[in-house]
Formats: structure tokens, sequence, C-alpha cells
């Protein structure tokens, strides 16, 4: 793909999410004209680029949408749930041809929106003259007439001309009429079209060339003025006469010095003014240089003077928003590569780090002189490296809201389609997590979603009934919390059925009554991340399959992180993500076992002990320790990696024993001594080695030696 190309990939997905989020606020708020401005300008400008690289089937798709939200700005349509959708729908096939242009690096083939067809060769007077007769009340405000005949076969094509014609840009009349004579009903041919469009718009004839883009049929486009019909321009939009006051007053500003300079602004901005109102041929005249000393200002003062006197005003219309002022830009696109690979830069410098800090202890403990200067040396090239890392790091964040900002167009559909009134409040979108995390967040967030419309909130009676509102809230939080991310999805339901739980629990065969009865209520809910646990009483097209809550778990234990779930029957339901804010920067502890070190990230840790070799009982083949009133199996980490036999213990008195948490449980992992805690970056295992089950990861240590960094979840499966 050549750069001219990524470019238009980049702004394009960067538009589509603009135009997406805009379309579901505006809908809540159709009243609100800066939003609708906004989505305006995202499609305008969407037209704009694919217009820029020749991709005409994109230019007319979202030109069409794009007409759609110019009647919502006028007024003369209204806002609804269908015009939303078919707008997004349109991005959607956006984004559809987007990704085939980044997967394969040209533009979509075979979806050529094509070229309006050529004028039929007919003369204008032959056709416009009725045309104009018929429609004399609107004449004075047609720019462009147009006449359409419609291939025969059209229908076979999916087109309808009639729907084509009706939607063009600024339509003022539409007439039909038969290109052969109607044959009797009994002999139509309902498959055939036999039809003759023609029509006044008050669009430009451009614009107009645009609209019918892709037709089968044939097209003839007639400017009214090149007709021969002088037209009577139609009165001024209030903004529009505004703006022009505003121009007299700053062609009747003092400052002489400077007027060569105000004649040419005003020049523009009046001109810009008409072409918004249609009149292109009087933009063309202002447009034009008027020259730079006081006889030119006053002929355009008396220019603007005239467009103000040429109407009083049309009725009371929406002033068109002056767009944002556009700041300087604050952030510069890199290319992801080049990130990582400075990323591992800075993990080959800290190796060389850790390498000058392991030369200082071992200068120091042989009494070298220069010990304590080599060791000063080291702690300012530690701080640095510090700095330098947490910068690289940074480069490699996004806030959770291209996350988050997809989830409003979901709950959307997914309460459209179960029926359920829902709303979406969204609070720490700004919130930063690594790229990797950021980039794997959608799908366990959706299970989660899914679960809290379908099962979690109930029908709109229901709430009614029991004292809520009949709209429900689901609440989407992010927060940073030290070295972690903290998220949160809140629903305002139901609540989790522990009864229910249970009972499917004992009928699928997850645990006894015995035991259900010993569990406190947290254990009981941490049963619904069993494979293929479900309590949905009925199969949806959302949910209700017993997929999605392992699933999270893995996904979200695959990032390092942590899931829990805290409910209250009948308040509702919180599942909450504790997830590392880096997956690439990771603090270990080293321990030792078999002679060799080995690195378990220290989030996995919960703390490590010394216990008697007496107080290691076994349980079959196992080994288990009682630790805090609680059961706690024991692992020898020797012996998981190497396959060899448990040691004997009747020669040792005491073991060390780290204990760590995986999914909500308890294990003690044994190892010969425990080392330094000490901040890593990972390099993945590649080659040969790649996919080597356990081992997340290698750093170097600072004497040269290899550290492995186990995956505890992996390794205890």
């Amino acid at each position: 793909m050549n750069d001219f190309l990524q470019q238009f990939l980049i702004e394009s997905r960067e538009l589509v999410t603009q135009g997406t989020e805009g379309l579901l606020l505006v809908e809540q708020s159709p009243g609100n004209a800066d939003l609708l401005d906004t989505v305006f300008r995202a499609f305008h400008t969407l037209k704009g680029g694919a217009g820029i690289v020749e991709f005409a089937a994109m230019e007319h798709a979202v030109h069409a949408a794009e007409e759609l939200l110019v009647e919502v700005r006028s007024g003369r349509r209204t806002l609804d749930a269908r015009l939303v959708g078919d707008a997004l729908a349109c991005l959607d096939l956006v984004t559809a041809w987007l990704d085939t242009l980044e997967r394969t690096g040209a533009l979509p083939e075979n979806v050529d929106a094509g070229q309006a067809s050529p004028p039929s060769g007919v003369p204008a007077a032959d056709w416009t003259a009725a045309l104009f007769s018929r429609n004399s009340g609107v004449l004075h405000r047609a720019v462009t007439a147009i006449r359409f005949v419609a291939d025969r076969d059209c229908f076979y094509q999916g087109e309808d001309p009639i729907a084509r014609m009706s939607a063009l840009p600024r339509l003022l009349s539409l007439d039909l009429e038969p290109v052969l004579a109607w044959p009797a009903l009994g002999e139509l041919d309902p498959y055939s079209c036999n039809l003759i469009l023609t029509a006044l718009t008050s669009a430009s004839p451009g614009d107009v060339t645009a609209h019918m883009q892709g037709h089968s049929g044939r097209c003839e486009i007639v400017a009214v003025a090149a007709a021969g019909v002088p037209r009577i321009e139609e009165e001024l939009p209030m903004n529009v006469r505004k703006l022009l006051e505003e121009q007299l007053a700053v062609l009747d500003a003092d400052k002489v010095q400077r007027l060569a300079g105000r004649i040419a602004s005003v020049s523009r901005t009046t001109a810009n003014a008409m072409r918004f109102c249609g009149r292109d041929d009087q933009a063309e005249r202002l447009g034009n240089a008027l020259g730079s000393d006081e006889e030119a200002g006053r002929r355009l003062r008396s220019s603007i003077t005239q467009l103000l006197a040429s109407g009083s005003a049309a009725p009371a219309m929406r002033a068109e928003s002056s767009p944002a002022v556009e700041t300087v830009a604050r952030t510069l696109r890199v290319d992801a590569a080049r990130i990582d690979s400075l990323v591992r830069l800075t993990g080959e410098l800290t190796v060389a780090k850790n390498g000058i800090g392991h030369t200082a202890r071992l200068a120091h403990a042989n009494g070298d002189a220069v010990a304590g200067l080599l060791k000063e040396h080291h702690l300012v090239l530690d701080r640095l490296i510090g700095q330098l890392q947490s910068s690289a790091i940074a480069m490699r964040v996004l806030p959770l809201r291209s996350v988050f900002q997809r989830f409003p167009r979901v709950m959307r559909e997914m309460a459209s389609s179960l029926g359920k009134p829902v709303k979406l409040e969204i609070e720490g979108e700004d919130t930063e997590a690594d790229k990797t995390i950021v980039e794997m967040l959608f799908e366990p967030l959706l299970h989660i979603v899914r679960n809290a419309i379908d099962h979690g909130v109930e029908d709109a009676n229901e709430r009614l009934k029991a004292g809520k509102p009949a709209v429900a809230t689901i609440h989407l939080r992010a927060a940073r919390a030290a070295d972690q991310v903290l998220i949160e999805v809140t629903d305002d339901g139901g609540g989790i059925d522990l009864e229910r739980v249970a009972e499917v629990a004992t009928r699928r065969g997850l645990a006894t009554e015995a035991n259900l009865r010993m569990m406190s209520e947290a254990d009981i809910i941490d049963l619904i991340f069993a494979p293929g646990f479900s309590t949905a009483a009925r199969i949806t097209e959302i949910s209700g399959r017993g997929v999605g809550m392992d699933t999270v778990r893995t996904a979200v234990e695959n990032m390092g992180g942590r899931v829990s779930i805290a409910s209250r029957r009948g308040h509702g339901t919180t599942v909450s993500f504790a997830l590392p804010f880096s997956v690439m920067m990771t603090q270990v502890m080293t321990v030792e076992s078999g002679g060799q070190v080995f690195g378990i990230p220290v989030d996995a840790v919960v703390e490590t002990v010394r216990i008697a070799s007496e107080d290691i009982a076994g349980v079959g083949e196992a080994r288990v320790i009682v630790h805090r009133n609680r059961t706690v199996p024991i692992i020898e980490l020797g012996t998981v990696l190497d396959g060899s036999q448990q040691r004997e213990t009747s020669a040792e008195t005491h073991a060390m024993v780290v204990i760590v948490a995986v999914a909500g449980q308890s294990v003690g992992i044994r190892v010969d001594r425990p080392g330094e805690r000490m901040e890593v970056i990972l390099k993945p295992l590649d080659g040969l080695l790649s996919g080597t089950p356990g081992i997340a990861g290698t750093t170097l240590l600072g004497d040269g030696r290899i550290l492995l960094v186990l995956d505890i979840v992996e390794i205890l499966q």
C-alpha cells in the first residue's frame, strides 16, 4: 500500500468512528445542532477523501447518506431511528471497504458506482419546456433540471428509479410519464420498467450528477439558466444575512492601511456564502479579484447591500454553528513497528543496566576501591533508563476510548433486538492501557454486556413493578490504580439468582448439595465461570448458549489480569477486570529450583512462607498444607518443569513455598529458595522454542544468565 492510500485509510477510520459516535449521540439529542454538524462534517470529509483517491463507490454511498443529513439540517426531514440506522449501515459498508483496502493494499474492485450517463442527445427544449410549464410555481427556485429514462431491466439489477429520483438533493418537483403508452392491465409486464422521470431541484448540477452515479438508464442533466429561464433568487437564510451584515462591518472599519486584505477576505467569504445558497453564478462574480483601492471596496459594499436588499429573510432557520477552531496538532502518527523497536531497545538497555549492577556488587564484595563510584554511576543509569522505559511504554499505550466507543452502537442494536430499553453510561474512557490489552479487551467486555442486557436487565414492565425506572442503565467504568487498570461493567438489573446457579451446578455435577451448603456466596457465583455453564432458560441470538464467562476469564488471565463478580439480588451485578497497565514491562520475583533461576510474575504471588517439612501432608499422590485455615495444594516446581520424581523430604527440615493465586484458587509452589524482585521487559520465545508451554517469555539477568519467566496459569492446568 502506498503512503497516499495509507493516509486515506487512517483518516477514514477516524472519520467513521467520529460519524458513528456522533450518530448515536444525536439520536439521543436530535435538537443538538452542534452534534448534527459534527456528523455531517464527518460524512462530508469521508466523501471528499473518497473522491481524492478516486473511489467512486464509496464517494457515491457516503454522498447519499450526506444528502439525508442535509435534509435533517435544513428541517425538511426528521431524524429518526430508521435514518440513523441507514447512516450507520453506510458506515458499516465503508468499514468493510476499508478492511479490504488494509488487507489487500488496494482499493476494492468490482464495486465502482459508475458515472452518470451522458445526455441522451434529446434537445433540452423538447422536455424542459414542458417541465417548466408544469412546475412554474417552483421554477424561480430551480437550479437544475433532470430527465431520467430508466433501463427496462433495472428491477432485475436491484434498482428503484423512483426511489433514486425521490432522494435527489433539494428536490422541488418530480414528474412521471411512460416511455411507451401504457397497455391494458391484463397485458402489463410488471417486471419491465416503462418510466421517464423528470425533476427540478435547487441543488447544483454537480451534486445531481454525483447522486445519479451508478444508474443503468439514460440521464440528462441541464442547468436551468442554460435552458434560457431567468432565475428569481430565493430569499437568503437568516444565518447568511447575518454573515453578510458582518462583512459590511468589516469593510466599514477605520484601518484604511489594511483595506486590500479586508477586501480579499470579504470577497471570498461572501462568495462562499452564495455557494452555500446555491447561487454559483453570483459566487463566481464575487470571488473574482475586485482590486485593492477604495473604489473596489465601494463596489464590493454595493454588491453585498444589493444581496441583502433582494428580499426579506426567510422564515426562521437554524443558524449554522461555526466549526470549532482547530488547534495545532498535538499528536504524531508513528508506525507501531517503530515503537516496538524502541521498546525492545529499552529492554536491551535494561539488561545492560542489570549487568552494571551485578558488576558493582561483585566489586563491592571484593573490596575494590572503585566499587562506590561504580555504584553511584549505576544508580544514575538506573534512574535514566527507568525514565526511558516509562517513556517507551507510554508510546504503546492507548486510551480505552477506542474500545468503549464501540459499545453505544452494540447496546443500541442488542436493546432493539430484545425489546429492552437500555442506556449506557461511560466513565473513565480516557484511562490508558497497553495497546495489546486494548486490542484484546473488546471480546470479553462484549460477553459481559450481552449477559447484562439479556440475563441481568429485566423487561420494562417487570422493572416498573419492582419500582425501578423502565429504562435500565449499564455503567462501563475504567480507572487506573498504580500498575493496574480496573474496569467494571455494572447493571441495575435483577442480580444473579444464587439458587438457580446452585441448581444448575448440582445438575451438571460441578458441586454436591453438601459442598454448596458450605460455600460462600462468592464461591457459588464463581461457578458461573465453569466451561459451558449457563442459567438461561432459553437461547437467544445474543446469549444463553453457555459460551461466555469461561472465555472471559481465560481471555483476561491471558492478559495477566483477574476477573471477579459481585451481585445483589434485585439490585444488579458488577463484573470487574483487574488488568496490568503494560504486558511488556513485568515485575517478577526470582526463585531458584534445581540449580536454575526462574521468574514468577509478582501479580500472581500472594506471599512467600517457610514451613516445616512435616507440615506437608499427603492426599493420595498429591501434597497439601494447611495455611490460614485453608487447604492449599503444593506442587514441586522442579518436578513440573522436568518431569522428575518428587524430592525426598526426609533430610529437609523446612521448605520454602510461594503461594500464588490462580482463578481465585490458592496454590503453593515449592522452590529451593526465593530471590530478588525485579522489573523486566519480556521477550517472547521464538524459533524452535516458540509455543513452549509454561513459559511466558525470557529476559537476561545481570550476570548474563537467561531468566525464564513462568506462565503460572498454564503450568497449573
